[in-house]
């Protein structure tokens, strides 16, 4: 009998602490979309049309067919590598409430942080006279900056190396993705929408539940 209640108080402490982890990754993706989504709705309210031939998703500035292509091949080699983390399987097509707010953050943040990491940074680094090196790198460490606090949710300090690191490498090959397209935002929007899309809101969980510094031990 003592063992049976054992067995039940660990299953009610995993249940509480599973139900803790998915209502902070509702808060910060909430947080996320609202935040993130202002800006977009400002934008589309002030000039519809004139936003989206901006994004790309116009005659003559959908980019090239390389630019297309390597936006494929980064999204499915990201998402590859995010599979590794269990809360991030476990949530790929599984529907809920947390994933229709994953698809939320999906849309405005593959948007905005394209148009800022991409086209602000990028082209602010042409306008001042750099090449596609130094364009690509400020690109990168930007975005992976931004991206560090991911780690830092699970309060490990390794996991926020790992996670700047990783999304920094997304970010670079984003950069390259907007260079091959001849400079179009549209490929790097599908391809960030569809990346949050999947690994939504798996990522957040796994941040949240310290996963992501529990990855990097089992690599190394």
């Amino acid at each position: 009998m003592e063992l049976t209640s054992d067995q039940e108080l660990k299953g009610d402490q995993g249940k509480s602490n599973t139900g803790s982890a998915e209502r902070k990754a509702g808060w910060i993706l909430f947080g996320i979309a609202a935040t993130e989504g202002v800006w977009v709705a400002m934008n589309w309210m002030r000039n519809g049309l004139g936003f989206i031939r901006y994004l790309g998703f116009a005659p003559g500035r959908y980019g090239s067919a390389w630019g297309w292509l390597a936006a494929i091949v980064v999204t499915a080699l990201f998402v590859c590598q995010s599979v590794r983390l269990p809360s991030v399987r476990q949530n790929l097509f599984r529907l809920s409430g947390l994933k229709m707010l994953g698809l939320a953050v999906a849309v405005v943040a593959g948007i905005l942080e394209e148009v800022m990491f991409r086209k602000w940074v990028m082209d602010y680094a042409l306008e001042h006279g750099h090449g596609p090196l130094v364009q690509i790198a400020a690109s990168a460490i930007t975005f992976g900056l931004l991206h560090g606090v991911w780690g830092l949710m699970g309060r490990s300090l390794r996991a926020a190396v790992g996670a700047t690191i990783i999304t920094g490498v997304l970010g670079a090959a984003l950069a390259v993705v907007y260079l091959t397209s001849g400079r179009s935002l549209a490929p790097c929007v599908a391809a960030h929408f569809l990346i949050n899309a999947l690994i939504e809101p798996g990522l957040v969980l796994a941040a949240t539940r310290g996963e992501m510094a529990a990855n990097r031990k089992s690599v190394k």
